[in-house]
């Protein structure tokens, strides 16, 4: 499968990056800076572009099989990372003809019947006091996702910790997973990589925890 990772410099993009290479994809890595990924592999190829111009990110877009978007911004402050990101790929995916995209957002700030009842009024509730400003930008990110036309999955992990690859970790479908609270950036990559290619992920939210 020829995929493009944008956000490759980040915990979760360097593991998908490294992985994807390994089980043998042809992996395009979308940055700003390439100093920033040491990763190498004869699969790998590492583009310099703005994320957020859909012109400038095209040529990596085009004839790819799959887009896999890890960017998140930093820091607590207001921020339009994923919002404007969001808007640039699926503008440049609609003009290049890609059809299928993969974005990670989180869990967090999902409330719902699966939560147990001190996740959902204690634990959640504070956590998106302390995150909104994050939380606001992944939620903008999924409404602007899921009014395209693409062909989309979003992954909602919980907090994201930089434990081994086990790939045993539990997976829900639009809904929250009762008791999950981490998993690993590798165990995140690999169930991004499982998405990728299984059609029955389309147009849902899959939640992952250990």
């Amino acid at each position: 499968m020829k995929i493009t990772v944008f956000g490759a410099t980040g915990g979760t993009g360097q593991q998908l990056v490294r992985q994807a290479c390994a089980a043998g994809h042809d992996v395009t890595a979308v940055v700003r800076d390439p100093a920033k990924l040491t990763e190498t592999h004869p699969l790998l190829t590492v583009v310099r572009a703005d994320v957020m111009d859909p012109e400038s990110i095209g040529s990596a877009i085009a004839g790819r099989d799959a887009i896999a978007s890890a960017l998140g911004g930093r820091g607590g402050g207001p921020h339009r990372v994923c919002t404007d990101s969001a808007t640039s790929i699926a503008k440049a995916m609609a003009a290049q003809g890609v059809q299928r995209l993969v974005a990670v957002s989180n869990s967090g700030m999902i409330r719902d019947a699966a939560d147990g009842p001190i996740t959902r009024f204690v634990a959640k509730p504070i956590l998106s006091r302390l995150l909104r400003e994050g939380w606001a930008d992944m939620a903008r990110m999924e409404d602007i996702i899921r009014a395209t036309d693409l062909d989309w999955t979003l992954m909602r992990p919980p907090m994201l910790t930089d434990g081994p690859r086990t790939g045993t970790y539990r997976t829900a479908v639009d809904h929250t997973i009762r008791g999950g609270n981490r998993i690993s950036r590798a165990d995140l990559a690999d169930g991004i990589l499982r998405v990728l290619a299984d059609p029955a992920s389309v147009r849902t939210a899959v939640a992952l925890a250990n």
